[in-house]
């Protein structure tokens, strides 16, 4: 019998720039192409996620929210551990779980959609008769290195790392050595052949959707889907169907409420006391942390340039602290890892706050002018579909690569470049003023708020990354379609 509605379960792993672009993926198929949709969060803090998951997903009753069990990894990790080696522990401690709450539904889902850290999953829903499809998170670029990576040439391999020249990708602009992936220069290593991998299981599986679209990648996307370039590396299509960020919705002007709505209204509140586009945003996401050093260069030059901020502030590398405010040794709250009375000092200029943000309505707010971000990619989509131009500082995976899109190919960045892992107050100091307030940030303003238009309209129902879903939906349908009359004819 034919199953004219699909269903398609989501695995968002930790992290929200992994969950909410899933959310709202999951939004798109309910809404707009007639799926059914379960989403199974993986998440090591139930409550966090909880809060952000109920505020993603408010208005979408019929939008399945399965929260898996917390899992508690933290014992199985050693000091200070790559967030990347957290997230894949959790993945796998969560695989059981996720096995149980498929096989209670009243019906198998008809296809898995995983993001890249969700591949330990594949041979349990092959098992279960079920298509597979990544959902990248990132961009054309990274999606194509990634592609590129099980079949790339050892002797370029070579060269790239031991001579340190650039990485060149059929099709596709060539990766500097100063921006490549972490397992290239780590080849013999189990992080090298983990990554070597993942590639071949990603390339192995339905159809790729990747959270770009094609006028922002058109080069990349090109080479992805060509025969002659990558497009004969993996066994499914390749969809671009971006930019899925999170939506942020009217402000009624009577938020009440406790904990991260109390933050929300009260970071607003003080946007909305600022003029136009005068407010620089600084933030490296949930998993970027910098060094007591860097904090203090950072603090000193916003201090300096006298532009009004927004600082979401996390505890330094190897700090004790589980708490934003333990640490305080200043009379006004200033923690100890800050100069001596800064928030006293800045305080008609700037807002510290401590550990999160609202950040999609922080860039969505008029006054938001500039974003010092660690360019993961979703806050870059975040920044751009909200016209807003970067300070590209990135910390860590695929960041540099972005950082290198942003500042030298889309012009809407100014790129941050430390000495020894530090970068400089004078350094940032400048690269505020650079966008904030010299005629180079007017430019870069003017080339992002294109984006911002070039990216709503791809979404669009006339936009290519509508159509780019819609035949992802076919192609599905399809299958689907064949397969019940094959099923018929026995």
């Amino acid at each position: 019998m034919l199953i004219t509605k699909p269903h398609a379960a989501l695995l968002a792993s930790p992290g929200m720039g992994h969950l909410i672009p899933m959310v709202e993926l999951g939004k798109r198929l309910l809404t707009l192409h007639g799926f059914d949709v379960s989403i199974f969060v993986v998440t090591t803090d139930s409550s966090t996620t909880r809060s952000q998951i109920l505020q993603q997903t408010s208005n979408q009753s019929s939008l399945n929210v399965v929260m898996l069990p917390p899992v508690d990894v933290s014992s199985k990790l050693g000091p200070n551990p790559p967030l990347e080696v957290g997230i894949h522990l959790a993945m796998a401690e969560s695989l059981p779980l996720l096995r149980s709450a498929i096989l209670s539904m009243k019906v198998v889902p008809t296809v898995l959609i995983i993001d890249l850290f969700g591949i330990l999953v594949l041979p349990m829903s092959r098992d279960l008769g079920m298509l597979n499809y990544v959902f990248m998170t990132s961009n054309a670029w990274f999606t194509a290195t990634i592609t590129y990576a099980p079949v790339i040439d050892k002797d370029m391999e070579d060269r790239h790392v031991n001579n340190r020249e650039p990485l060149f990708i059929p099709g596709c602009k060539p990766v500097q050595y100063e921006d490549t992936l972490e397992p290239f220069v780590l080849r013999g290593q189990p992080m090298y052949e983990g990554f070597i991998k993942a590639t071949k299981d990603i390339i192995s599986v339905d159809g790729i959707l990747i959270n770009t679209w094609h006028d922002l990648e058109p080069t990349t996307i090109k080479a992805l889907r060509d025969s002659e370039h990558l497009g004969w590396i993996s066994k499914g299509p390749v969809y671009p169907v971006g930019p899925l960020v999170r939506t942020v919705t009217p402000r009624s002007g009577t938020e009440h409420g406790h904990g991260a709505e109390v933050k929300v209204d009260e970071v607003l509140r003080w946007l909305d006391g600022q003029p136009t586009e005068s407010v620089i945003y600084v933030s490296f996401g949930s998993g970027g942390t910098l060094s007591a050093e860097q904090i203090t260069e950072l603090a000193w030059a916003l201090e300096l340039s006298r532009q009004r901020f927004v600082w979401v502030v996390r505890p330094p590398n190897g700090s004790a602290s589980g708490t934003f405010f333990d640490v305080a040794n200043g009379g006004d709250g200033t923690p100890g890892y800050l100069p001596e009375g800064f928030v006293k000092r800045t305080h008609n200029v700037g807002l510290v706050v401590p550990m999160w943000a609202p950040q999609a309505e922080i860039l969505a707010h008029p006054s938001t002018g500039g974003f010092i971000t660690h360019c993961g990619w979703n806050s870059t989509l975040e920044s751009i579909i909200n016209g807003v131009p970067m300070v590209a500082w990135p910390l860590y995976a695929e960041q540099k690569m972005n950082a290198a899109m942003l500042a030298e190919e889309l012009g809407v960045a100014v790129r941050a470049k430390g000495t020894e892992g530090v970068v400089g107050r004078e350094q940032i100091l400048k690269l505020v003023r650079r966008i904030m307030v010299e005629k180079e940030g007017k430019a870069m303003r003017e080339k992002v708020k294109e984006l911002k238009r070039s990216g709503d309209k791809a979404l669009s129902n006339v936009g290519s990354s509508y159509n780019s879903l819609s035949q992802a939906t076919k192609d599905l349908e399809n299958y689907l379609l064949e397969k019940s009359r094959g099923a018929s004819a026995s």
